[in-house]
């Protein structure tokens, strides 16, 4: 089964495909009507393991989302993950309602459930998808931010009696919102200036510490009757972008915790289908997946963005970039639990639904991006993994990082990277042999690189070394970052 997973990851790595497809078809590939055959129909542990699951992908996407790049994007995510939400819940309703023939509750149900779009599809596919950093932005915030009030709305509408009026439902979205913004960022800023200066024995302890800050968040959210999936994701946000100690072996760790996590889910949803009752639920929700796809997503981006004068070309990418996976499936199992009427044909719509339609829309998404000219120019210059190690006696910080191959520093010599006062690289490894580099020393790919800092120049330092990283020895003078002074 590991032998599976591991190439599952290769074949998604490479191929731009999300991983859910893969897990989703080896979770049916062993379950009822599969060589495996085994029977699991457990909805509410389902629910349970996939929520968990959920936390730590929104975790492991928070802490990998840069708040410059999301920064200029956040309105227009916002609006998209309440406006938009609003706009596709109705006109996949309508859809599933007078097309398809469904009464209004499973049709809202459905409505809600497709709206959100999926944290790890969208991270997997985006982060391999080299677009502009507008675009990237938006998409990264709004899959991180609509969980929430698709999942008060799913709750709403899978709660047996009549459901509640729609300002009540207006004001509980924003009372639940309110709640997890105000606890994930307090959450996140609290942990992370506890980690930049509480050394920790070891500095392994430093990944664990910021994926147990991030998952507390959810539920001290949870705890609070507000929105937990928002704190965890604004906790994670707060802490990727908090220059902490040991970053790169943090986010490492919190990658791998992410695919773990991916597998796990996908492969328990997988097993939950019955692929025989699929059949009958297969032209449906095709139905209802032409209207969510072609009709609501981009009525919903074009309303929710219409102030923000974003380009047809961007708005046309967004549309087809909504990618939903296992978070639709997860919410319907919702219904499933409280005994809605008609709640198995819900989760067979939506299972059809999200697997053909991530598998038209992932691999196509670079495709189209090429066809808009909307491919980002810079994107060949890596980013650097910086590790920093606190040195608290010296009141400063040891960076090291090895220059990537697709690095703009290759060719640079050390006075070239104008770092701040305070600010030296003391030593370099070339070729398992390391020296005391000059100014005049050139920089080369594979280099490894011992960076001295003091506190007040440390930041200043790490956005040169990114800059020079991305930008050659002229960084800053062609507007690509800090000059170092």
């Amino acid at each position: 089964m590991l032998l599976v997973a591991v190439a599952a990851v290769r074949i998604s790595s490479r191929s731009g495909l999300p991983s859910l497809l893969i897990y989703l078809g080896i979770g049916v590939a062993i379950g009822q009507d599969g060589i495996g055959n085994v029977v699991f129909d457990n909805a509410e542990l389902t629910q349970v393991i996939g929520y968990a699951a959920l936390v730590v992908i929104l975790a492991e996407g928070g802490l990998g989302t840069k708040w410059k790049q999301i920064r200029p994007a956040l309105p227009a995510a916002i609006v998209l993950s309440l406006i938009g939400v609003a706009i596709s819940v109705g006109v996949t309703a309508a859809g599933a309602h007078y097309l398809v023939g469904l009464d209004w509750r499973q049709a809202l149900l459905i409505g809600a459930v497709v709206s959100s779009t999926d944290a790890a599809a969208v991270f997997s596919v985006l982060r391999k998808v080299p677009l502009p950093s507008r675009i990237t932005g938006v998409l990264e915030a709004e899959s991180g931010f609509n969980d929430a009030p698709v999942v008060i709305l799913v709750v709403a509408f899978a709660t047996v009696g009549p459901v509640d009026p729609g300002y009540v439902l207006v004001g509980k979205i924003a009372l639940e919102l309110a709640i997890g913004v105000a606890i994930g960022l307090s959450v996140g800023f609290l942990g992370a200036y506890g980690l930049r200066h509480v050394a920790l024995p070891a500095s392994g302890l430093y990944p664990i510490a910021v994926m147990a800050i991030a998952v507390s968040a959810y539920a001290a959210g949870a705890m609070a009757h507000g929105s937990g999936f928002l704190a965890v994701y604004l906790a994670a946000m707060v802490l990727g972008n908090a220059k902490l100690p040991h970053w790169p072996a943090t986010r490492g760790f919190a990658d791998g915790l992410g695919w773990i996590a991916q597998i796990g889910m996908f492969v328990l949803l997988g097993l939950l289908v019955t692929p025989h009752e699929l059949a009958q639920d297969f032209w449906p929700a095709v139905i209802i997946g032409l209207v969510l796809t072609m009709v609501a997503r981009p009525l919903e981006v074009f309303l929710s963005l219409l102030p923000f004068r974003i380009p047809w070309q961007e708005q046309a990418l967004m549309s087809w970039a909504g990618l939903r996976g296992a978070v639709p499936i997860i919410l319907a199992t919702i219904p499933m639990v409280t005994g809605i009427e008609g709640s198995d044909r819900v989760f067979n719509i939506v299972f059809v639904l999200v697997v053909v339609y991530t598998l038209v829309q992932g691999p196509t998404l670079p495709w189209l991006a090429r066809k808009l000219e909307l491919g980002d120019t810079d994107a060949g210059a890596a980013d650097l993994g910086i590790e920093s190690a606190p040195l608290e006696k010296l009141r400063g910080h040891l960076l090291s990082f090895a220059i990537p191959e697709a690095s703009r520093m290759h060719g640079v010599e050390v006075s070239e990277l104008r770092l701040p006062p305070g600010a030296s690289v003391t030593l370099v490894v070339r070729d398992a042999k390391s020296f005391v580099p000059l100014p005049s020393t050139v920089l080369r790919r594979g280099d490894e690189l011992l960076v001295v800092a003091t506190d007040p120049v440390r930041d200043a330092a790490e956005a040169r070394l990114r800059a020079v990283a991305r930008g050659g020895k002229l960084a800053g003078w062609l507007g690509t970052g800090s000059n170092g002074g």
